[in-house]
């Protein structure tokens, strides 16, 4: 009875893994892993650009030192807006909206490779004490800012995936 669930399992794995022959993950592709790291971001103004910055380098894992190949450059604009309201008419309940534009340059000559805008909105409660109001806000635009550092990632490793190499 062992030996036929066994030999059951095994058939059933080979059978499942065949099936995978043909898949490859979008950072298993030639090239995508090394073209992301050869992203250098430049920091767009603000707490929001530096925040993204930082996400973004995290990301992209930029070997510091290294020649870039690409530059990554950000113009960030950051709108919140009160979305909830006491009965004293004070807000607790925010929204902030981080709008990334940004675009891929070749480092060799400047010329602009790819571009792309990203928009993520996230929201946070707001406390009487003023210490806690900053840290929800703080707190916000880190969120704002991990998001957006990962829809910038994914689409630049659709457009390196997509790309025919030299």
């Amino acid at each position: 009875m062992k030996r036929t669930l066994a030999a059951a399992v095994l058939a059933f794995s080979t059978i499942t893994l065949t099936a995978c022959a043909g898949f490859t993950p979008l950072y298993g592709r030639a090239g995508v892993e090394s073209g992301l790291s050869s992203i250098e971001t430049v920091a767009a103004e603000g707490r929001g650009g530096y925040l993204l910055r930082e996400q973004l380098d995290d990301a992209l894992a930029h070997r510091q030192g290294s020649p870039a190949a690409y530059k990554l450059y950000l113009s960030v604009n950051e709108q919140r807006f009160a979305r909830g309201v006491r009965l004293d008419n004070v807000a607790n309940r925010f929204e902030l909206r981080m709008s990334v534009d940004w675009r891929l340059l070749d480092a060799k000559n400047g010329a602009e490779v790819h571009k792309g805008r990203t928009d993520v909105s996230v929201t946070y409660d707001s406390a009487d004490q003023p210490y806690a109001a900053i840290a929800a806000q703080q707190d916000g635009q880190e969120r704002a800012a991990a998001e957006a550092a990962r829809k910038i990632q994914l689409d630049l490793a659709t457009w390196l995936a997509g790309k025919k190499p030299a």
